[in-house]
């Protein structure tokens, strides 16, 4: 696949989306309902799948058995049903069949059915990706190609692409089957009972960003039952501006005489699911514990409700992975303008020497001083922009949550940066000369991002206010004929010097006004030009911040440190009505007259290890290091620390006591995983300087042994706790996937294990849980057993014998410490 930018593949509109007949179309369009089928795991295992077994093989080796599934939902009432392929990867297959045989069989399986239509199903890769795994976006791209290539040969309708908690797999696996084929997209994430994914994306992210990239229908599945899901749902259908779709499961499950079974009856659910369905939800179907009982029943309730009219009210908005920045209204936001090397000779040699943490550094600060975007620059003509943009959005993401603005004059450098992004990004920027609009604009749509439209042509910049509206409509009409909505265009009027052009300054706050009467696009300046070659720069944008503020300025780009300008954006908030009540404004400047409010009108960001030593102790500068995930300055940190403290003494006093406060604020729900595992690298690189110079460091704690159990593949979970574990501090033995229970044994007697941490994706695999901790118990009853997975519960942890049940990686941490200490 050649890149746009290289004369690759073009954005597709809905009209490009190959539908097979005109009910399918008024689905994507809407405007009637469809109907998908339920559990296949559920129907496999009622039928003696046996625990390990590849299901998606069965495609292959018993065609009659997953032809009899499809066609007992086709007889309930499915219009479409999903291919056994769910796990049917390169990865997962591990040359087991090829992923095009396992296709062709399954497609072959759904279409025997007689089903309407056929679903060709894409679960997760079973990897993690960058950065807090090793998988690359590139590869996951690949893995996804793959098998978007074999469904669309062998006659696939449509693609579901479900059960996805990583916001980047899923754009990976979109972006896959929207450049290799021209079929439909339904696209489904798994929400927990916290109301994100496991990594932290929240419904309205999923909506705006999966809508905006080009899935068709979006929506939910797995995971909890449909009451639990349904302010998920709702909050989806208030975002989403195409279909939305759910296919919960059938409640909790729970294992009775050696079968999973499943908390909600098929009226109960079907009784939760018609209430969305009367909202606007137009696509239903069902996940784990649902059969046909409760897809007929659907069928029925479908029946009785015509498709509602459904508005979703346009914002320009903004994401991340994990947040969105939606502005209603006269909202105002911060684009923070620290990382861009113009004028500071720091991040240019950061950025020559390739060394991205002093960027996340920048990044952080700017976060914790109230920016509500960032821009990210690394425009330096002796660099790979590209790689640098890559690079620097890749490590940022990983440890701060805010959405950010990719800016560069550089097409490739654009593309390449917006491809591996997680979220709606914010383009910086085009114009109205032909050649940057043809080349940036396609872009835009085909990634599902917003863009900056500098008021500029060929020309150059007019001097009138008229006249930079005049480019900006220009500008907006271009992004029109390229299926880029008008609240997705963000006008820039381009802010000059008032030292040189003062006369235009008025002409400035004119167009900004006009751009808000006249095209309803919302706005972006530059503030700092305007104090180009003037003395006491600060004074200077802060006056013209709030004029800007006042003609209808929406995005201020400016250094969120400097206090001036905090006070003028907090202010304006609360004068606009932002800040209801002005209670962020009272709290913030209750004590103005002894000390201004977040005192710090330092613009040197806060974060590097020396400003850090400067303010508060190394102690103190450590903690927040950790807690941030901040791991570029923790070494010289703890390098000064170890010249007059003991090494256990930073490790127990210090780097501890920081992960577990991260760890207090995942479970309140204020951390995600990402920021979890950032935290927990920036302790591990505190742990290597330790280890370097106190080797009797390094097996202090442990040893621990990690293993996903026999019949089982799935590694992530596990490899998410032994990450964190280690960096913890501990030593951890990791015995891999599919481990026999022997095995296990004979790792604790060799290594005198004193703890072991089982793991199991599937419900099929739980008895390999407890045939292994029935073996320990026998044979090392001393060794103490915590489990997890996607699976268990408290009450199948206590039901297959386990000491701890860790429903994620920080309890782990937790059981890990009560046992070793």
């Amino acid at each position: 696949m050649l890149p746009i930018t290289e004369g690759g593949l073009r954005p597709r509109n809905a009209l490009d989306v190959r539908a097979k007949d005109d009910h399918l179309r008024r689905v994507l369009e809407g405007r009637d309902h469809l109907l998908f089928d339920g559990a296949m795991g559920t129907m496999l295992q009622r039928a003696g799948l046996e625990a390990g077994e590849l299901p998606e093989l069965l495609c292959i080796t018993h065609p009659e058995q997953i032809e009899a599934v499809h066609r007992a939902y086709v007889t309930a009432g499915s219009e479409v049903v999903t291919t056994n392929t769910f796990g049917a990867n390169a990865l997962k297959l591990d040359g087991a069949a090829t992923v095009d045989a396992v296709f062709e069989a399954a497609i072959r399986c759904a279409k025997r059915s007689g089903a309407r239509y056929v679903a060709a199903d894409i679960g997760p890769s079973g990897a993690l990706l960058e950065p807090m795994g090793t998988y690359a976006f590139d590869d996951a791209y690949e893995l996804f190609a793959e098998q978007a290539r074999a469904a669309a040969a062998h006659g696939a309708d449509l693609f579901i692409i479900e059960t996805m908690t990583d916001l980047l797999e899923m754009k990976a696996a979109l972006l896959a089957c929207k450049e290799q084929t021209d079929l439909p997209i339904f696209a489904t994430m798994t929400f927990e009972e916290n109301g994100r994914t496991f990594l932290g994306t929240s419904p309205e992210v999923a909506a705006l960003a999966l809508s905006a990239l080009g899935a068709n229908v979006v929506g939910i599945n797995c995971s909890l039952g449909p009451a639990a899901l349904a302010p998920l749902v709702r909050t989806m259908l208030a975002y989403a501006p195409c279909p939305v779709m759910l296919q919960a499961n059938a409640g909790l499950s729970s294992m009775v005489d050696g079968r999973t079974v499943y908390s909600i009856s098929p009226a109960s659910y079907v009784g939760a699911v018609e209430p969305l369905i009367e909202a606007g939800v137009t696509v239903v179907g069902g996940c784990c514990g649902t059969d046909p009982d409760y897809i007929a029943l659907e069928r029925a309730a479908l029946e009785r409700h015509p498709v509602p009219e459904r508005a979703v009210e346009r914002h320009t908005a903004l994401t991340s992975a994990q947040n969105a920045v939606v502005l209603h209204g006269s909202e105002v936001g911060v684009i923070g303008e620290r990382i861009n090397p113009t004028g500071k000779p720091k991040l240019k040699a950061a950025l020559r020497a390739g060394n991205w943490q002093y960027a996340v550094g920048e990044a952080l600060a700017q976060a914790e001083a109230g920016a509500d975007l960032l821009d990210v620059n690394a425009g330096l003509p002796e660099i790979d922009e590209a790689a640098a943009l890559v690079a620097l959005v890749r490590e940022i993401q990983g440890v701060c949550g805010l959405p950010l603005q990719i800016d560069s004059s550089d097409p490739v450098a654009v593309e390449a940066a917006v491809r591996r992004y997680a979220g709606k990004p914010l383009i910086n920027s085009v114009n109205g000369k032909r050649d940057n609009l043809a080349a940036i604009l396609p872009i835009v749509k085909h990634y599902g991002c917003a863009v900056v439209g500098l008021t500029l042509d060929e020309g150059g910049i007019p001097p009138t206010g008229e006249e930079r509206v005049a480019i900006a409509e220009k500008i907006v009409d271009a992004a029109a004929s390229h299926g880029i909505p008008r609240e997705d265009v963000l006008i820039d009027c381009l802010v000059m010097s008032a030292s040189t052009n003062q006369r235009e300054v008025g002409e400035i706050l004119k167009a900004v006004r006009l751009v808000k009467e006249r095209l309803g696009c919302r706005t972006v300046l530059g503030v700092s030009n305007v104090s180009f070659g003037l003395p006491a720069r600060p004074i200077v944008n802060a006056t013209f911040l709030a004029a800007a503020f006042s003609a209808g300025l929406d995005l201020p780009i400016l250094n969120p440190l400097a206090a001036r300008y905090r006070e003028v954006v907090d202010t304006w908030r609360v004068l606009c009505g932002q800040d209801e009540g002005s209670t962020r404004y009272i709290e913030a400047y209750a004590n103005y007259q002894t000390a201004p409010a977040s005192a710090a009108s330092s613009s040197k960001p806060k974060t590097a290890a020396a400003g850090a030593a400067a303010s508060d102790d190394a102690a103190s500068a450590l903690a927040k290091l950790v807690i941030t995930g901040n791991k570029g300055d923790v070494p010289a940190v703890v390098e000064a620390m170890l010249d007059d403290t003991d090494a256990l003494s930073v490790i127990d006093d210090h780097l501890i006591p920081a992960l577990d406060e991260v760890g207090r604020r995942f479970e309140a729900g204020t951390f995600f995983l990402p920021q979890l595992m950032a935290a927990s690298e920036a302790a591990k690189a505190g742990f290597d300087v330790i280890r370097e110079r106190t080797p009797a460091a390094e097996a202090v704690r442990g040893p621990i042994a990690v293993a996903t159990v026999k019949g089982d593949i799935h590694d992530i979970g596990k490899n998410i706790v032994k990450m964190l574990l280690e960096n913890y501090g501990y030593a951890v033995i990791d015995l891999g996937r599919d481990v026999e229970p022997q095995a296990v044994l004979d790792c604790v007697r060799a290594h005198d294990v004193k703890i072991v941490g089982l793991s199991a994706l599937m419900t099929s695999t739980v008895t390999g849980m407890k045939e292994t901790i029935d073996l320990l118990h026998a044979h090392a009853p001393q060794v103490k057993i915590m489990v997890g997975g996607a699976v268990l519960n408290a009450e199948y942890a206590q039901m297959v014998g386990a000491d701890f049940y860790a429903k994620d990686a920080a309890e782990s941490a937790k059981f890990a410490a009560q046992v070793l200490g």
